[in-house]
């Protein structure tokens, strides 16, 4: 791994930490009690979810384009919820799957966004 592989990976983290933080602010069902839980947060949801595609990678199951979009957003909200009852600072409002659906696709939009003006910036 060389140093520019490990600066964008630190770099994807804090950017989305900040969109986790950013979807708190928003009251959207999920609840961040700072930067540092939303940082925890950002490492396990995407060291978890990582895992939980190269598994699905390993079993033949990797569709693309909707359906793997859809895929995606579940993985997602189903690590947030997990993360939620796991990361002290981090909790998923409300009961059941569909305020982390909510939040997991919150999250989704807001990272798209700042790393679309990231990218104009740079």
């Amino acid at each position: 791994m060389n140093v520019g592989t490990i600066l964008g990976f630190v770099v994807g983290i804090l950017l989305y930490a900040l969109a986790i933080w950013i979807v708190d602010k928003l009251g959207l069902g999920l609840k961040v009690s700072g930067f540092v839980p939303a940082l925890i947060a950002a490492v396990v949801i995407s060291v978890a979810s990582a895992i939980i595609i190269w598994l699905l990678g390993l079993l033949g199951l990797s569709p693309g384009g909707f359906i793997g979009a859809v895929i995606h957003l579940i993985i997602a909200a189903l690590v947030l919820m997990f993360a939620g009852k796991k990361i002290k600072g981090l909790s998923v409002k409300g009961k059941g799957f569909v305020p982390a659906l909510i939040s997991a696709v919150a999250i989704g939009v807001v990272a798209w966004f700042i790393d679309g003006v990231v990218g104009l910036l740079f």
